[in-house]
């Protein structure tokens, strides 16, 4: 996001958790990719902290990126993923409403909600009206923060807009979303260093696209005219035993050789299938997937392949498939 806003001519400030700088397991492998960016310590939990960032800066966009990300640790923090999801950004609101209030006008505000939303749905694919029914404590509070972003446009005219993003993949994923694990699992067999690859339910469907696409698509929804909520998906539905294919034949292999299933890495409660209707964001933002899942994935594995080989987690080259 930071390099698609820096290309177009933005300047552009991040913010980190205090204490995760220089922590190579939350940041390590964004370094290479921050060339230009200005980094501030903030937690996203902060109320006052994010209050005074907003009023020292007074930004004309804000895209709230930060947040607990796993669905599937999700179940074993639910505390924490309530304050991180859901509170935090009911506070951020609040403070976007008092600098209005206080300054005329108000940055507009991108909240980046969540295809799992919508749980069990029998509408496939889904849409920016299909009901809500979150599986997870991830998806419940990405919903009541999708709502809530929705409410504050409505009750106070403020420039709130939401995005619904599908599954969107590059190498910077961490290591334990399933994406990253295959495609790391993958260059491990390939190199010798492993000889299996354990995950669970492969009969799981969702939306997969290139993480650059959907960075570019949340630039567009806040340069809009009027503030609205869009889907973000590819309109494409593929099984994760189908991705387990593209991964190893990109490396000459067959996935039924090396992958097995454990039943301890069952979600207590997993959504079957989930894919996206991007007609609003085509006709309306002019938005379409820029590049095929299938070089995605393959990319994915040549970069973890790379990194095996040379002991080098990231390099400027990792950015593009």
């Amino acid at each position: 996001m930071a390099r698609h806003l820096l290309s177009l001519g933005y300047d552009v400030v991040g913010t980190l958790r205090p204490g995760s700088r220089w922590a190579a397991s939350t940041l390590g492998r964004a370094y290479a990719y921050l060339d230009g960016v200005t980094l501030v310590d903030l937690d996203q939990r902060d109320h006052e902290g994010w209050a005074a960032v907003l009023e020292g800066l007074r930004p004309d966009e804000v895209y709230n990126l930060a947040g607990f990300t796993s669905v599937g640790a999700s179940w074993g923090a639910a505390e924490t993923v309530a304050e991180a999801n859901g509170m935090a950004v009911l506070r951020m609101l609040e403070s976007l409403r008092a600098f209005r209030d206080r300054h005329g006008w108000a940055p507009r505000f991108f909240q980046p909600s969540s295809s799992e939303m919508f749980g069990v749905t029998d509408q496939q694919p889904q849409t920016e009206n299909t009901p809500h029914h979150p599986r997870s404590p991830y998806a419940a509070t990405k919903s009541f923060a999708h709502h809530l972003t929705v409410n504050y446009r409505e009750s106070y005219g403020l420039f709130t807009a939401t995005g619904t993003l599908y599954n969107h993949e590059s190498p910077l994923r961490p290591a334990h979303f399933v994406t990253r694990k295959i495609s790391s699992g993958v260059a491990a067999i390939s190199l010798g260093r492993a000889s299996s690859l354990t995950l669970g339910n492969l009969d799981v469907r969702r939306d997969w696209g290139w993480a650059g696409d959907y960075a570019r698509a949340m630039q567009l929804v806040l340069a809009q005219d009027e503030p609205g909520d869009f889907i973000i998906g590819t309109g494409v539905s593929r099984s994760l035993a189908s991705v387990l294919d593209l991964a190893f034949s990109s490396v000459g292999l067959s996935s039924a050789s090396y992958v097995t299933q454990d039943p301890a890495l069952m979600r207590p409660a997993d959504v079957a299938s989930l894919v996206g209707d991007p007609t609003k964001a085509r006709e309306q933002l002019g938005w379409e997937p820029s590049v095929p899942f299938e070089d995605v994935i393959a990319h994915m594995v040549r970069v973890d392949v790379e990194r095996l080989r040379t002991g080098v987690e990231e390099s400027a080259a990792y950015l593009q498939p």
